[in-house]
Protein backbone atom coordinates (compact mmCIF):
# COMPACT_ATOMS: atom_id res chain seq x y z
CA UNK A 1 0.00 0.00 0.00
CA UNK A 2 0.96 3.52 -0.40
CA UNK A 3 2.45 6.12 1.89
CA UNK A 4 -0.99 8.22 0.46
CA UNK A 5 -2.83 5.00 1.27
CA UNK A 6 -1.55 4.34 4.84
CA UNK A 7 -2.27 8.60 5.12
CA UNK A 8 -5.82 7.82 4.28
CA UNK A 9 -6.63 5.05 6.95
CA UNK A 10 -8.37 6.26 10.00
CA UNK A 11 -5.51 5.54 12.34
CA UNK A 12 -3.86 8.21 13.80
CA UNK A 13 -0.35 6.89 14.34
CA UNK A 14 0.01 6.37 10.79
CA UNK A 15 -1.03 9.55 10.00
CA UNK A 16 1.53 11.59 12.48
CA UNK A 17 3.99 9.00 10.56
CA UNK A 18 2.63 10.08 7.14
CA UNK A 19 3.05 14.18 8.09
CA UNK A 20 6.47 14.02 10.15
CA UNK A 21 7.73 11.85 6.52
CA UNK A 22 6.35 13.87 4.15
CA UNK A 23 6.21 16.86 6.17
CA UNK A 24 9.45 17.24 6.76
CA UNK A 25 10.37 17.22 3.04
CA UNK A 26 7.77 19.86 2.38
CA UNK A 27 9.06 22.45 4.65
CA UNK A 28 12.11 24.00 2.93
CA UNK A 29 9.20 24.34 0.00
CA UNK A 30 7.06 26.40 2.22
CA UNK A 31 9.76 28.34 3.80
CA UNK A 32 10.76 29.49 0.31
CA UNK A 33 8.00 30.21 -0.69
CA UNK A 34 7.10 32.67 1.37
CA UNK A 35 7.89 37.02 0.56
CA UNK A 36 10.67 38.59 2.10
CA UNK A 37 9.68 41.69 4.33
CA UNK A 38 10.67 44.31 2.35
CA UNK A 39 13.23 46.48 4.29
CA UNK A 40 13.99 50.21 3.41
CA UNK A 41 17.76 51.53 3.51
CA UNK A 42 17.70 54.98 5.59
CA UNK A 43 21.66 55.74 5.65
CA UNK A 44 25.38 53.92 5.83
CA UNK A 45 27.93 53.72 8.26
CA UNK A 46 30.86 56.80 7.78
CA UNK A 47 33.33 54.83 10.32
CA UNK A 48 33.10 52.00 12.83
CA UNK A 49 35.83 50.99 15.64
CA UNK A 50 35.48 48.33 17.61
CA UNK A 51 32.38 45.70 17.95
CA UNK A 52 28.95 47.17 15.60
CA UNK A 53 26.37 45.22 14.78
CA UNK A 54 22.68 46.36 13.85
CA UNK A 55 19.90 43.06 14.72
CA UNK A 56 17.08 43.57 12.61
CA UNK A 57 13.98 40.61 12.65
CA UNK A 58 16.58 38.35 14.69
CA UNK A 59 19.50 38.88 12.47
CA UNK A 60 22.19 40.03 13.18
CA UNK A 61 25.30 41.77 11.16
CA UNK A 62 28.39 43.76 11.23
CA UNK A 63 28.05 47.27 10.64
CA UNK A 64 31.46 47.81 8.27
CA UNK A 65 32.36 50.91 6.96
CA UNK A 66 29.67 51.77 4.52
CA UNK A 67 27.45 48.97 5.42
CA UNK A 68 23.60 49.78 4.85
CA UNK A 69 21.29 50.81 7.40
CA UNK A 70 17.64 49.66 7.44
CA UNK A 71 14.42 50.83 8.68
CA UNK A 72 13.87 48.81 12.00
CA UNK A 73 17.44 48.52 12.76
CA UNK A 74 18.74 48.40 16.10
CA UNK A 75 21.90 49.26 16.01
CA UNK A 76 24.73 48.78 18.85
CA UNK A 77 28.34 48.65 19.80
CA UNK A 78 30.33 47.06 22.26
CA UNK A 79 32.87 47.90 25.20
CA UNK A 80 35.52 50.51 23.49
CA UNK A 81 33.36 50.98 20.44
CA UNK A 82 32.21 53.87 18.32
CA UNK A 83 30.05 53.92 15.37
CA UNK A 84 29.14 57.23 12.96
CA UNK A 85 26.65 57.06 10.76
CA UNK A 86 24.74 59.09 7.91
CA UNK A 87 20.86 59.07 7.34
CA UNK A 88 19.57 60.87 4.75
CA UNK A 89 21.04 63.48 3.38
CA UNK A 90 21.53 65.53 6.13
CA UNK A 91 21.63 63.80 9.65
CA UNK A 92 24.90 62.62 11.13
CA UNK A 93 24.69 60.52 14.26
CA UNK A 94 27.73 59.32 16.28
CA UNK A 95 27.30 56.52 19.12
CA UNK A 96 29.85 56.01 21.89
CA UNK A 97 30.54 52.44 23.69
CA UNK A 98 27.60 50.34 24.76
CA UNK A 99 25.10 51.80 22.70
CA UNK A 100 21.92 50.86 21.27
CA UNK A 101 19.50 53.08 19.13
CA UNK A 102 16.13 51.45 17.59
CA UNK A 103 15.56 53.14 14.31
CA UNK A 104 11.99 53.32 14.23
CA UNK A 105 10.96 55.71 11.57
CA UNK A 106 12.63 57.67 9.60
CA UNK A 107 11.58 59.87 6.02
CA UNK A 108 14.45 62.17 4.32
CA UNK A 109 13.55 66.18 5.17
CA UNK A 110 9.81 64.87 6.82
CA UNK A 111 11.59 63.90 10.49
CA UNK A 112 11.34 60.57 12.23
CA UNK A 113 11.41 58.58 15.49
CA UNK A 114 14.48 57.17 17.50
CA UNK A 115 14.97 55.39 20.95
CA UNK A 116 17.99 54.95 22.69
CA UNK A 117 17.95 52.37 24.74
CA UNK A 118 21.40 52.71 26.07
CA UNK A 119 24.86 54.64 26.31
CA UNK A 120 26.04 57.79 24.61
CA UNK A 121 24.85 59.52 21.14
CA UNK A 122 25.69 62.82 19.17
CA UNK A 123 23.18 64.40 16.92
CA UNK A 124 24.07 66.92 14.22
CA UNK A 125 21.78 67.74 11.22
CA UNK A 126 22.31 71.57 9.66
CA UNK A 127 19.93 74.37 10.27
CA UNK A 128 18.93 74.19 7.06
CA UNK A 129 16.84 70.46 7.81
CA UNK A 130 14.73 72.43 11.06
CA UNK A 131 11.49 71.85 9.24
CA UNK A 132 12.12 68.21 9.75
CA UNK A 133 10.94 67.40 13.51
CA UNK A 134 12.53 64.23 14.61
CA UNK A 135 12.20 62.84 18.29
CA UNK A 136 13.88 60.60 19.98
CA UNK A 137 13.39 58.68 23.17
CA UNK A 138 14.76 57.49 26.06
CA UNK A 139 13.78 55.59 29.26
CA UNK A 140 14.21 59.11 30.87
CA UNK A 141 12.68 61.26 28.32
CA UNK A 142 12.10 63.03 25.36
CA UNK A 143 14.12 64.91 22.88
CA UNK A 144 11.98 66.89 20.10
CA UNK A 145 14.69 67.58 17.91
CA UNK A 146 15.20 70.37 14.93
CA UNK A 147 18.43 71.64 13.01
CA UNK A 148 20.94 71.26 15.68
CA UNK A 149 23.67 69.31 17.36
CA UNK A 150 23.38 67.90 20.53
CA UNK A 151 24.65 65.15 23.49
CA UNK A 152 22.33 62.54 24.81
CA UNK A 153 23.94 60.13 27.03
CA UNK A 154 25.52 59.23 30.35
CA UNK A 155 27.76 62.28 31.56
CA UNK A 156 28.84 62.93 35.21
CA UNK A 157 26.96 59.71 36.54
CA UNK A 158 23.52 60.83 35.30
CA UNK A 159 21.48 61.22 32.01
CA UNK A 160 22.51 64.35 30.63
CA UNK A 161 21.25 66.51 27.55
CA UNK A 162 23.61 68.89 26.11
CA UNK A 163 22.82 71.33 22.91
CA UNK A 164 26.46 72.59 20.91
CA UNK A 165 24.19 74.24 18.33
CA UNK A 166 20.77 74.93 17.53
CA UNK A 167 17.89 73.92 19.89
CA UNK A 168 15.86 70.58 21.42
CA UNK A 169 12.56 70.66 23.70
CA UNK A 170 13.61 67.95 26.95
CA UNK A 171 10.45 66.35 28.39
CA UNK A 172 9.92 63.70 31.17
CA UNK A 173 6.89 63.60 33.80
CA UNK A 174 5.15 66.34 32.57
CA UNK A 175 7.66 68.86 32.63
CA UNK A 176 9.59 70.36 29.54
CA UNK A 177 12.71 72.31 28.94
CA UNK A 178 14.14 74.17 26.20
CA UNK A 179 18.01 73.82 25.29
CA UNK A 180 19.99 76.81 23.50
CA UNK A 181 23.32 76.86 22.49
CA UNK A 182 25.89 75.52 25.43
CA UNK A 183 22.65 74.66 27.63
CA UNK A 184 22.35 71.75 29.07
CA UNK A 185 19.87 69.24 31.41
CA UNK A 186 20.35 66.25 33.82
CA UNK A 187 17.86 63.35 34.48
CA UNK A 188 18.49 61.68 38.08
CA UNK A 189 17.18 58.56 36.95
CA UNK A 190 14.36 57.26 34.39
CA UNK A 191 10.78 59.11 34.53
CA UNK A 192 11.80 61.66 36.67
CA UNK A 193 11.76 65.56 35.20
CA UNK A 194 14.78 67.20 33.77
CA UNK A 195 16.19 69.40 35.75
CA UNK A 196 16.32 73.32 35.31
CA UNK A 197 18.55 74.22 32.54
CA UNK A 198 22.17 75.75 32.55
CA UNK A 199 25.39 76.22 31.01
CA UNK A 200 28.08 73.13 31.06
CA UNK A 201 31.63 73.68 31.65
CA UNK A 202 33.86 73.32 29.49
CA UNK A 203 35.40 69.85 31.65
CA UNK A 204 32.23 68.51 31.11
CA UNK A 205 31.45 69.36 27.28
CA UNK A 206 34.67 67.71 26.75
CA UNK A 207 34.06 64.68 28.11
CA UNK A 208 30.60 64.10 26.64
CA UNK A 209 32.11 64.63 22.98
CA UNK A 210 35.09 62.29 23.86
CA UNK A 211 32.74 59.56 24.70
CA UNK A 212 31.92 59.68 20.85
CA UNK A 213 34.66 60.70 18.96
Amino acid sequence: MTDFGEFKRDRPCNRRRWLLRHGALALPFILVGRPARAVERVGSVEDSNGETFAELDAVRRTLDRAAPVFLGDEVATGVASRLGMRLGRDTKIRLGEQARLKIDRFLVDAGGEMTLRSGPLLFDRPPRSARAGLQIRSPFGLIAVRGTQFFAGPSNGRFGVFVARGSVAVSSAGQQVILRDGEGTDFVSPGTPPTPVKQWGQERIRAALASVS
